[in-house]
């Protein structure tokens, strides 16, 4: 039974107003990316593109290359960020691009960021932007407009029927099996769709059945994974010297091999769990100083995370058979399989090697029913 490998998309790479008040005319993701240098010799900073380059996502070419060097090696489909505000959606414009157009000829699934917006870039309560808040109305407004705008374009992946939709956070919500309830009765009895495939995202490691909330299955959310144990005190002096640190710092250093390690000797739960593996992390692009460093990434450490999650994972239909990577372009956080100028495509090379390995030399990775 073939696995579908689906990568996260951040639509972050073009301006938007709101943007533009916050930290700058022009600001995107690249903002961050090419003002990054290096903390300590060695350090891999910053992380600039190579074969896309500097891209607009309001670009239809910009979008049809980002899908078709995925499609290349073995990705199936891409899972976009989502950011709905009480119907105040921001960093629209390429997903509403996409849809107009009906291209790329690309798989697709959204992921609802449902957090705050605030200018320390990690959702809490501190110096909020953009404030996230739930109430039945706008469950009821946000169904419809998925319904009625994204969820019956031809390329949305289903389950038997029912549009996949995934909250990256759902312990925000005052009652989220509320929600949930209020979703599927819309969806089935206002517009006709068989039913809803809803996921929950383990962010921050938080591991729930889903079927408490309501929902069908979980993901793994990999990033969180791989930052989850900070370098030990007792090891923290030598690291420090041994990368030559070049002036005093307060960044905090993560084991990526430790990550790594926990998920795959993770006990798989009794409910559905979607696994997920992360290439690389460091968020000083965005942070700074403040930011957390992953060590012991690599193009063969990611490999080889990859290869065995996808070896070890059976899909639990034929249809529910997801592998996620996160991510295709998080280049602010050192966490992207799209080529940079240091790896090139290895990144990209190790993930159709491991998938292929799997799935069998298809031609068309995107030829499993979706």
């Amino acid at each position: 039974m073939k696995i579908r490998p689906i990568a996260f998309v951040l639509p972050q790479y073009h301006p938007i107003p709101e943007n533009d008040k916050w930290w700058g005319k022009g600001f995107t993701e690249w903002t961050n990316v090419t003002k990054a240098k290096p903390l300590y010799e060695g350090h891999y900073q910053p992380h600039l593109p190579a074969d896309l380059g500097y891209y607009d996502l309001r670009l239809p070419e910009a979008r049809e290359e980002q899908a078709k060097i995925a499609k290349e090696h073995g990705i199936y489909g891409f899972c976009y960020y989502h950011y709905w505000f009480n119907g105040n959606r921001l960093l629209k414009q390429p997903i509403d691009e996409m849809l107009n157009l009906k291209s790329p000829d690309m798989p697709f699934m959204l992921c609802w960021a449902n957090e705050n917006w605030t200018r320390r870039w990690d959702g809490n309560e501190d110096d909020v932007l953009m404030h996230q808040s739930y109430s039945s109305s706008d469950d009821e407004a946000h169904i419809r407009w998925l319904c009625e705008n994204v969820f019956g374009d031809d390329r949305y992946i289903k389950i038997d029927d029912c549009p996949v939709f995934m909250i990256y956070r759902h312990e925000l919500f005052p009652d989220i099996a509320k929600t949930s309830s209020i979703w599927r009765k819309i969806a089935v009895e206002e517009y006709g769709f068989k039913g809803l495939y809803l996921c929950s995202v383990e962010s921050f490691n938080n591991q729930v059945d889903p079927k408490e909330l309501n929902f069908d299955a979980a993901v793994e959310f990999s990033p969180h994974m791989v930052i989850k144990n900070r370098i030990p005190k007792s090891s923290f002096r030598k690291i420090l010297e041994s990368l030559r640190i070049l002036r005093p710092l307060h960044v905090s250093f993560r084991d990526y091999t430790k990550g790594v390690e926990d998920c795959l000797n993770r006990t798989v739960p009794t409910y559905k769990l979607f696994r997920c593996v992360t290439p690389s992390w460091d968020n000083t692009a965005r942070k700074g100083e403040h930011g957390a460093v992953a060590l012991g990434s690599s193009p063969t450490a990611y490999f080889n995370w990859l290869s065995q999650i996808l070896t070890k994972f059976k899909p639990y239909s034929a249809q529910e058979n997801f592998v996620f990577i996160n991510a295709m372009n998080e280049w602010a956080e050192g966490n992207h399989l799209e080529p940079c100028q240091r790896y090139g495509k290895v990144y990209l090379e190790k993930t159709k090697e491991a998938i292929l390995a799997v799935n069998g030399d298809a031609s068309d990775p995107n030829s499993v029913n979706s």
